[in-house]
C-alpha cells in the first residue's frame, strides 16, 4: 500500500489548523505555512520521479478494497500537476511573506492558502468521481475566501460572479455524477471506464458527457463560460491573482483530461469537433478581450482565457499526442503566467497603480525587473528557447498531424495576437517615458522580485531541457488514455470488474 499518497492531504490540512491556532503569533504561523509548502513541493517532485520510474501509485482509504472504497491514484498526469501546483504555491507564499499586509494575515490568509493547496492536491490524486466533486468544493470555499478577503466593492462584485457560476458548475457536476452512478452503478473512475466502455446506451452517456463538459468547462473558463474570470481575478492582492492563474482554471482542465480521457473515452471521440470549436472560440475571445484592456492584470486575466483554449485544444485532438502536448503547454503556462503576475504585482506595489496609462519608464528605473518581464513575455508568446515555444509547437504539430488545420491556424494566429497584447504592456509600462516624477516611488524589493524571476528562469530551463520533458509528457498523454493500466493500478492485475466479481463471491 502506498499510504504516502495521503501526505499531500494530511499535511496541508494539519498545517492550516495549526496556523489558525497560532493566531497572532505571526512568526510561528508563517514558519508553519512555509514548512508545509516546502514539504508539499519536495513531495510532489519525489512523487513525479517515483511515478516516472516505477509506474502508477495507488492506495485505498481505510484499506477498503477497490472499487468499493476511496482510491487515491497518482499517474504522470496527476503527479505533474501536483508538483507544478505545489511549486507555484511555494512561490505564492514567498511572495506573500514580502508583500501581504498584516490585516490580511489576521483574517486567515495563510490557512486559506493551505486549504486551497489541499483541494488542489485532492483533485489531482483522487480516483473517485464523487471525491473529485468534494475537492472542487474545498477549492471553491477557500478560493472564495481568498477572493473576497479585503472586502472591497470590486472584490465582492467579482467574488459574487465567481461563486455563482462555480456553484452552477458544481450543481451540474453533481447531477452528472448522479446520472452516471445510476447508469454504471459505481463512482470509481477506473471501474466507470470499464463499464462505460461496453455501454449499450450511448445516447445517455453523451448527455452525461455534455453535463461534465459544462461543469468542468465553467471551472476551466472556456467559452462562453469565462466571464467570471476577468471580473474577479484582478481584484484581490497580486499574490492571490497569481496563484489563481496557475491553479484554478487548470484544475478544471485537469478534470476534463481525466474524466474524458479515462471515463468517457468513447464520448471524447464523438465530442471532439465540439471541443475543438470551443477551444478556438476561447482563444479568440480571450485574446480580443486582452487587446481591449488598459489595466495590467486585466490584460493578463484575459490572456489566461486564451491560453485555456490551447489546453482544451489538446483534449479536443482526442489522441495521446494531443493530450501530451496539452499537458506540456498547461504546465508551461501555469509557471509563466504566475511568474508574470508576480512581476506585475511588484510593478503595482512600486508604482501604486496597474493602469497602463499612468505607468512608464520602468525599463530605466528597474532594468532587472524589465529583463525578467521581457523573457516571460517571450515565453508566453511562444518564442524559443523559452518553454512556451515547445508547448505551442507540440500542439501545432499534433493538430497538423491529425489534419485539424482550422484549429491549428487559429492557434497560430492567436499566438501572434497574445504577443501584441503583451507588447502593449511592455510599451506602456517599460518603454514609454513616464509622465510623472518617479524618483520618490519605492524601488522593487528583491523579495518581491524573486518569485516571479525564478519562475521565468524555470521556463527557460524547461525550454533548454525540452527533449526529456517532452518525452515525459508523451508518456503522460499515453497514460491518460490507458484505462487498462489505470484500472490495474487501482484494483489489481485483473482490473476493477474482475476484482469486484472476486470480492462478491
Amino acid at each position: 500500500m502506498n499510504n504516502h499518497l495521503f501526505l499531500p492531504l494530511i499535511v496541508p490540512l494539519m498545517g492550516a489548523a495549526l496556523a489558525v491556532l497560532l493566531g497572532r503569533r505571526r512568526t510561528l504561523a508563517r514558519a508553519v505555512v512555509l514548512a508545509v509548502v516546502l514539504f508539499s513541493t519536495g513531495y510532489g517532485g519525489w512523487l513525479l520521479w517515483l511515478v516516472s520510474v516505477a509506474g502508477r501509485q495507488a492506495t485505498q482509504a481505510s484499506n477498503w478494497p477497490a472499487p468499493f472504497g476511496i482510491s487515491l491514484v497518482a499517474d504522470l498526469l496527476g503527479a505533474t500537476m501536483l508538483f507544478v501546483s505545489s511549486l507555484l504555491m511555494l512561490g505564492a507564499v514567498a511572495y506573500s511573506l514580502a508583500t501581504i499586509e498584516a490585516d490580511y494575515e489576521q483574517h486567515f490568509y495563510y490557512p486559506l492558502l493551505l486549504l486551497l493547496l489541499l483541494g488542489v492536491s485532492g483533485a489531482f490524486l483522487t480516483g473517485d468521481l464523487f471525491n473529485l466533486y468534494v475537492w472542487f468544493e474545498v477549492l471553491l470555499m477557500s478560493s472564495f475566501g481568498l477572493l473576497t478577503l479585503g472586502g472591497t466593492r470590486g472584490q465582492l462584485v467579482g467574488g459574487l460572479k465567481y461563486v455563482v457560476l462555480n456553484l452552477v458548475g458544481s450543481t451540474v457536476f453533481l447531477i452528472g455524477g448522479g446520472m452516471i452512478y445510476g447508469l454504471a452503478g459505481t463512482l470509481n473512475m477506473a471501474h466507470l471506464g470499464e463499464r462505460l466502455a461496453t455501454l449499450r446506451e450511448p445516447g445517455l452517456a453523451t448527455a452525461i458527457a455534455g453535463l461534465f463538459l459544462f461543469a468542468f468547462g465553467s471551472k476551466a473558463a472556456i467559452a462562453p463560460l469565462f466571464f467570471w474570470l476577468p471580473e474577479s481575478y484582478h481584484t484581490p492582492p497580486p499574490a492571490v491573482t497569481a496563484i489563481f492563474s496557475g491553479l484554478m482554471t487548470k484544475v478544471g482542465v485537469y478534470a476534463l483530461y481525466r474524466v474524458f480521457g479515462l471515463v468517457l473515452a468513447n464520448e471524447l471521440a464523438r465530442m471532439a469537433p465540439l471541443i475543438l470549436a470551443l477551444a478556438g472560440a476561447t482563444m479568440v475571445l480571450g485574446v480580443l478581450g486582452a487587446l481591449a484592456q488598459t489595466e495590467m492584470r486585466r490584460v493578463l486575466s484575459f490572456t489566461i482565457i486564451a491560453e485555456v483554449g490551447y489546453c482544451v485544444m489538446g483534449l479536443g485532438l482526442a489522441s495521446a499526442a494531443g493530450l501530451a502536448a496539452g499537458l506540456l503547454f498547461t504546465a508551461h503556462v501555469m509557471i509563466v503566467k504566475a511568474g508574470l503576475l508576480f512581476l506585475a504585482g511588484a510593478i503595482e506595489r512600486s508604482a501604486g497603480t496597474g493602469d497602463l496609462r499612468k505607468l512608464g519608464g520602468m525599463a530605466r528605473r528597474e532594468p532587472v525587473l524589465a529583463t525578467f518581464w521581457f523573457l516571460g513575455m517571450l515565453s508566453l508568446a511562444g518564442v524559443p528557447p523559452m518553454s512556451g515555444f515547445f508547448g505551442k509547437l507540440a500542439l501545432l504539430q499534433a493538430g497538423v498531424a491529425q489534419g485539424q488545420y482550422v484549429i491549428t491556424g487559429v492557434a497560430a494566429t492567436v499566438s501572434l495576437l497574445i504577443f501584441l497584447a503583451l507588447l502593449k504592456i511592455w510599451n506602456e509600462v517599460f518603454w514609454k517615458k513616464s509622465y510623472e516624477d518617479q524618483s520618490k516611488l519605492p524601488r522593487v524589493s528583491v523579495a518581491a522580485l524573486a518569485p516571479g524571476a525564478l519562475l521565468v528562469v524555470l521556463s527557460l530551463v524547461i525550454g533548454v531541457a525540452a527533449g526529456p520533458i517532452s518525452e515525459l509528457s508523451a508518456l503522460a498523454g499515453a497514460q491518460a488514455l490507458d484505462l487498462t493500466g489505470y484500472a490495474q493500478a487501482t484494483c489489481g492485475a485483473g482490473g476493477c470488474e474482475a476484482a469486484m466479481s472476486e470480492l462478491m463471491k
